[in-house]
């Protein structure tokens, strides 16, 4: 019962500001940016060349607004974003999750958050996004080669994880809010204040999750997929007429457990460790622990007609692996960072703007227990680039260009009195650049093309990795002699909106030099699959199609779909397909939004019936058994959810989901679930992905006045 208090809590807490407080309703109507919204609005965005309008961008974008985005529910921020077209996610289990742009993920893909690149070895399959879900206020994605302005990596693109914007002059808000989950018992409560006094403001944000092993109708409860985490957040600052500085802290407490697949011969049950139960949010054996700590110092100045801004961040992100003891750590890597950013961004005559600036890190991994993934190392990013935009009666015209320099270093290593990893020193550079154009046909159609060029040093897990990597069930090695990836990208584009349609076509093709990926060898190491990291060249082609039909105002149906194909280029046909390719998606959503009723007590109601469906996937990479074919499935899922006002100004955001509606059994094919132990009885390879799951969330945004 004790899971289910803190609802009872909020529904106090809402009666008794009911009493005192008067609630300003523009705070609960904040627009959720639908397809056709998007396209037609002044949305602002960061894009390749700096900030400008969304209608105005050459490449492919996604966003998705504060409302749509509390109404998604995941167990993480990118479960929850998933849905989005040309976006798919490498899981394991329930709490891990990494982001997937149009088939590029790990290093490929940056990841934006409180203005600066989130650093925390992100190059591990187990290895999540440590961010806290509730801390983000809206997302933007940004799909293609985006090294312009962010610099190495960002090969696939970007998402940028916006936090809650400042309020108005003279406000307050107070939050609470809560969550709860049926499948693994997931519960999440959380609560912020902020506020704006005379220009100068502050925002504290406090949220606490936990979740038992999750279940399917094929596996049961599965051992290791439990999860916590316990998060904060903090920001201060003053914002005048002359700009901004701001103070941003937080601290990520991420706790999750291991699966390790592991079956009994004789009936195909996963095996549980003596003394752990299905249902317990205790700790128990193995599993992983992960600090993320953060402190970012943003400013910008006013200068003459532009803006000059500076951003400098530190983060450390402290994990480790307990396997045999709840106190001692088998696994423990710490990874200092430094981020740096220095831009200016100035508007000039005859419809000009452009920006410059310089931006980059520095790195430092250090090993602190017996067990190594990769070698202690230190790296140092610095990168110049130049951006321009103009504006030339029906066209937008926008490109750049950039140099990137990394140096790295590695350290020797011994392990039971052998050379575990040799020291490496090298230096890698590119130059990247942008050149893109829309055109508007007419007042709802644009017309867009892009071409791009992208630039990704190998990590140091691919050059040097040597060890087991426990949550992915495998032993990886790494490749000294790796070179940079480089792309060419080609976007083309379409938008179109009327009265009751908006159409958002996108095709691409992408050629990488160098592709790095992960092959299996044909042997094992410590009774682990052993896979090595290879290169060859490239090619993914493939595009996204958004079609949201409105024959009547309160009724929508959104259909989504998505295709990449990856190919390696003068190959046997094991070994033509990339690994890790998602699967084609088509996604239909039926939604309804009812006209407020009840004397405008309830606002924004609707409910949604949808349908997620991955077709076959066959392209896989055969060598050596590093891939297998995944079928087709489809998801079905159902919401509601409404905005509850009392007394004509307060609310309480209510959202009701039925995930997985008919508890079908599957496997995603970016899973690493998917490669687990075979069941002996049944002949099924792996665990399946989480059975059907009830969600509720309520949240409480109560505004203070202040004369």
């Amino acid at each position: 019962m004790k899971r289910y208090i803190f609802i009872v809590c909020l529904l106090e807490v809402c009666a008794t500001a009911f009493a005192q407080v008067r609630h300003d309703h523009s705070a609960c109507y904040e627009d959720s940016i639908s397809l056709t919204e998007a396209i037609l609005s002044e949305v602002t965005v960061y894009g390749l060349t700096g900030t400008q309008r969304m209608k105005d961008s050459p490449i492919a974008f996604s966003v998705i607004s504060p409302k749509r985005l509390h109404q998604s529910f995941g167990t993480n921020i990118v479960d929850a974003i998933a849905f989005q077209p040309g976006i798919s996610q490498i899981s394991t289990g329930a709490g891990i999750s990494k982001p997937v742009i149009r088939g590029l993920g790990y290093n490929r893909v940056v990841v934006i958050e409180q203005g600066i690149r989130q650093e925390g070895q992100q190059w591990g399959d187990e290895h999540g996004l440590e961010v806290d879900a509730e801390g983000v206020h809206s997302v933007e994605i940004l799909k293609g080669p985006a090294s312009l302005m962010y610099g190495s990596d960002a090969i696939a693109g970007v998402m940028i994880l916006h936090p809650e914007p400042s309020l108005m002059q003279g406000t307050m808000q107070a939050k609470v809010g809560g969550e709860y989950q049926s499948n693994n018992g997931l519960y999440n409560y959380h609560a912020g204040f902020a506020g704006n006094i005379d220009g100068w403001m502050w925002n504290v944000h406090y949220a606490d999750k936990a979740a038992h092993s999750y279940k399917n109708a094929l596996d049961g409860y599965v051992p290791g997929s439990w999860f916590k985490e316990r998060d904060v957040q903090a920001m201060a600052g003053v914002k005048k007429r002359w700009g901004h500085s701001w103070l941003r802290f937080s601290h990520v407490n991420f706790t999750p457990g291991i699966t390790e697949g592991e079956r009994d011969e004789e009936s195909g049950q996963l095996v549980w460790e003596k003394g752990n139960s299905p249902k317990a949010y205790g700790w128990h054996l193995p599993f992983q622990r992960v600090l993320h700590t953060k402190v970012v110092s943003d400013n910008a100045w006013y200068i003459a007609d532009g803006m000059l801004k500076a951003i400098v961040g530190y983060q450390q992100n402290y994990r480790r692996e307990f396997e045999e003891a709840m106190d001692e750590a088998e696994l423990a890597m710490r990874l200092h960072t430094v981020n740096y950013d220095l831009r200016y961004q100035l508007p000039l005559a005859n419809n000009w703007s452009i920006a410059t600036g310089v931006n980059g890190m520095w790195q430092r991994n250090l090993n602190q227990a017996e067990e190594m993934l990769i070698p202690d190392y230190r790296l140092f990013d610095f990168g110049y680039f130049f951006t321009a935009n103009k504006q030339i009666g029906r066209w937008s015209l926008s490109g750049g260009a950039r140099i990137d320099n990394r140096h790295l270093h590695t350290q020797t290593a011994e392990k039971d009195g052998k050379l575990h990893f040799e020291a490496l020193g090298k230096d890698f550079t590119g130059v990247t650049g942008s050149l893109g154009a829309v055109y508007n046909v007419s007042e709802g159609m644009n017309l867009r093309l892009n071409l791009a060029r992208g630039f990704r040093a190998p990590t140091v897990s691919e050059l040097l990795s040597n060890g087991v990597h426990e949550g992915s069930i495998q032993y990886e090695l790494g490749n000294r002699d790796l070179k940079s990836e480089y792309s060419m990208q080609v976007d083309l584009g379409m938008d179109y909106t009327s009265r009751y349609v908006a159409v958002n076509a996108s095709l691409f093709s992408n050629w990488i030099d160098n592709y790095i990926f992960l092959g299996r060898l044909p042997y094992e190491t410590e009774g682990y699959r052993t896979y090595q990291y290879r290169q060859g060249n490239a090619r993914l082609m493939g595009g996204e199609v958004s079609v949201d039909v409105h024959p009547v105002n309160p009724l929508h149906i959104e259909n989504t779909f998505s295709y990449v194909r990856g190919i390696q280029l003068n190959q046997t046909a094991e070994s033509r397909n990339l690994p890790m390719m998602p699967a084609p998606r088509w996604t239909c959503n039926l939604r309804y939004e009812f006209p407020d009723f009840a004397q405008k007590h309830c606002r924004r109601t609707f409910v949604s019936l949808g349908m997620e469906y991955n077709l076959r996937q066959d392209n896989y990479y055969a060598l050596d058994n590093t891939e297998s074919a995944t079928p087709d499935y489809a998801v079905f899922n159902l919401a509601a959810g409404m905005d509850l006002h009392v007394f004509g100004h307060n609310c309480i955001e209510l959202s009701l989901c039925c995930q997985n509606l008919f508890d079908k059994v599957y496997q995603s094919h970016l899973s690493r679930l998917k490669y687990a132990e075979v069941n002996k009885v049944t002949g099924r390879q792996g665990i399946s992905a989480m059975g059907r799951n009830i969600c509720l969330r309520v949240n409480i945004p109560i505004d203070i006045h202040v004369k």
